[in-house]
């Protein structure tokens, strides 16, 4: 059994060889590879599959008088709507932080206030190769009206610390990748 090292907590350790790989299907916002790969022990893996994304935000954005700018969208896989936090797709020749700005602001109207990145995670690293950049901007405030794209149906919500935390401890932020980074938060400020 390996010794518990922080530092090697996200490593190489036990990297599959690939034998060989083929893009099945090509689109925008999801790219389907299959790959033959090769495992440490020599053992063959012919089916497995790989969907690509351009990497991800997230933003945890609470305002000047504490409140956590919220949204509400019908999210079709699920069939239902669901509470979320800002979010999108870093565009070519972005930074993450640009693009975590850019879509709060046109998400939400909400811009300004102080910015850390709060944490990096992976939706599924089985089977995913993008990352999501989690931000916490704190202090922002309304700058302007939402600017949505063609597709997006969405309402913004400010809700207060007890609001969002009744979300979580009743289970109702879905998407995991937004009920981490709101975990994280309530935990460290000791919310819970």
């Amino acid at each position: 059994m390996k010794d518990f090292n922080i530092d090697d907590a996200v490593s190489e350790d036990g990297r599959w060889e690939t034998v060989s790989s083929e893009y099945l299907f090509r689109r925008p916002w999801l790219t389907v590879r299959h790959d033959q790969v090769k495992l440490p022990d020599g053992r063959i893996n012919p089916e497995f599959y790989v969907l690509e994304y351009p990497d991800w935000i997230n933003v945890i954005a609470i305002t000047e008088d504490g409140h956590f700018v919220m949204e509400r969208q019908f999210r079709y896989g699920l069939g239902k709507t669901c509470y979320e936090i800002p979010a999108g797709v870093i565009e070519k020749g972005e930074t993450a932080l640009q693009a975590a700005r850019r879509e709060l602001l046109e998400e939400t109207g909400f811009g300004g206030g102080e910015w850390k990145e709060f944490m990096l995670i992976s939706g599924n690293p089985s089977t995913t190769s993008n990352l999501t950049h989690c931000f916490l901007a704190t202090g922002v405030a309304k700058q302007s009206s939402q600017h949505l794209d063609s597709t997006e149906d969405l309402s913004v919500c400010l809700l207060t610390c007890d609001q969002v935390r009744q979300l979580l401890t009743a289970d109702k932020i879905r998407q995991s990748l937004m009920a981490a980074p709101l975990w994280k938060y309530f935990a460290e400020n000791r919310l819970l």
